[in-house]
């Protein structure tokens, strides 16, 4: 997400570091290039106007225009104006101090992925909150909707209301919140019917729901591939139904980004997840300050360090670290770093949120990097024997044939293979012998490939 405007906005930044000194056309220059990007990235115009009028308020003063680096003056505006378009720097989590069950209602259009936001949503509370969540589905309108409720409650091992054939959506959402009150859950999340488009009909049953059930939050979900249209959705439930957050989904797909930096201006109201993929486990809690890094290039590291935590299997870590010391690093631990590289969104999904990464764009470009490489390397490993994955040293040329075969690769995969492993042995070996005061001293640019130092 935010790539093209990342990409725009970098190229604005490098070109006024270049300048030991700004002038006033300089910044009014640059101020003309960020509307232009804006614009491209499908920024309602309205907040295109108010966030170049804010920064160039800022930006023309002596304080920039005279201070030892205005460039990066220059870019702390962008970046705290960023931060308040975005939704300030205020934590905008779920609001679930209220009498059990608390209800969350989801609304929106069809197809904006509300039932499979609905079930990421229920897992991250069952799991990170520790709560007992019940989910209901609502939507009589589109064929087996409910039934596609029930199969991810399953799959998340949430449960879900039993359907009622012929009831109506109110209907059941009372009977979602008795049994959920006679089952002592801590929330309830309900899962309304879309439309293709918002009509009337959509607005009324809506507006019925929440008068029956009083949600504490109801949260838009709308798809941030739509740009202007998701900026519209957002602005016309605001208004009719009301809500108190937004879910943005399929932000992964969408390399312009408007709708995040528009929605929050249009509705007055927060964004409270991102989706970042099909997966069950793919919902990010917003954070305006760390989105905002990530546009500019500053990467977003502690999101990682908690996608980190989340994915990353404790006892398997510590066990990883003793035999690092000992020197003990073989293929079967090198499987289970690219199973985790995987858990947290490939290579792609880490890099992006290092700082820094915009810097050497084009050499990772360059490198062309192939997210199913991984899965085929896994494959690799699963097809050698225990003996082989503890001692690759015996991997001959027959061996490696057999491999190939088994695995569905070729044998230059598994040289390439070895030769990675071989690179990351040695790496930790020269770890061990700095030790941590060497690898302060030397920093890990000096293990990092030439090319990217």
């Amino acid at each position: 997400m935010f790539e093209s405007l990342s990409d725009r906005l970098s190229a604005v930044f490098d070109r006024l570091s270049r300048h030991g000194a700004l002038s006033e056309e300089d910044v009014a220059s640059a101020l003309r290039e960020i509307r232009v990007a804006l614009l491209e990235a499908d920024v309602a115009l309205p907040v295109v106007k108010s966030f170049v009028d804010s920064v160039r308020e800022q930006a023309v003063g002596q304080e920039v225009l005279r201070s030892v680096s205005p460039s990066q003056m220059v870019v702390k505006i962008v970046h705290d104006r960023l931060v308040e378009t975005l939704g300030g720097g205020h934590e905008s989590g779920l609001n679930l101090n209220a009498v059990p069950p608390v209800v969350i209602m989801m609304v929106g259009l069809q197809g904006s992925g509300k039932t499979t936001t609905s079930a990421k949503l229920a897992r991250l509370l069952k799991g990170r909150e520790r709560k007992k969540v019940l989910m209901a589905s609502l939507d009589v309108q589109r064929p087996a909707a409910q039934e596609q409720l029930a199969v991810l409650g399953r799959q998340i091992e949430v449960p879900t209301l039993p359907v009622v054939l012929g009831e109506r959506p109110v209907g059941i959402a009372r009977r979602a919140l008795e049994q959920a009150k006679r089952e002592g859950c801590d929330v309830l999340i309900l899962d309304t019917a879309g439309r293709l488009h918002i009509d009337e009909p959509l607005m009324l049953e809506v507006a019925a729901v929440r008068d029956a059930t009083n949600p504490t939050e109801s949260l838009l979900v709308v798809d941030a591939m739509t740009g202007q249209d998701a900026v519209n959705v957002g602005k016309a439930f605001a208004e009719r139904v009301g809500i108190t957050g937004i879910v943005l989904t399929r932000v992964d797909g969408d390399a312009r980004g408007g709708a995040a930096l528009s929605m929050r201006s249009v509705t007055g109201q927060p964004i409270k997840f991102m989706g970042t993929g099909e997966k069950i486990d793919a919902l990010e809690a917003f954070h305006a300050a760390r989105v905002a890094g990530r546009i500019l290039g500053m990467g977003d590291v502690v999101g990682l360090v908690e996608k980190a935590a989340e994915t990353i299997d404790q006892e398997e870590a510590e066990k990883l670290a003793k035999k690092l010391q000992r020197g003990n690093f073989d293929l079967d631990d090198l499987a289970g770093q690219l199973k985790q590289v995987r858990k947290m969104g490939g290579m792609g999904g880490v890099l992006g949120m290092l700082p820094g990464v915009q810097k050497i764009k084009k050499q990772l470009d360059e490198a062309r990097l192939d997210e199913t490489v991984i899965k085929r390397q896994e494959a690799i490993i699963s097809s050698m024997t225990k003996g082989e994955r503890r001692n690759p040293k015996v991997l001959d040329a027959s061996r490696r044939r057999r491999i190939a075969a088994g695995s569905g690769t070729t044998v230059p995969e598994i040289n390439r293979l070895l030769k990675q492993y071989q690179d990351m042995a040695n790496m930790m070996k020269r770890m061990n012998k700095l030790g941590k005061k060497g690898l302060m001293r030397h920093g890990i640019q000096g293990l990092l490939p030439g090319g990217f130092r």
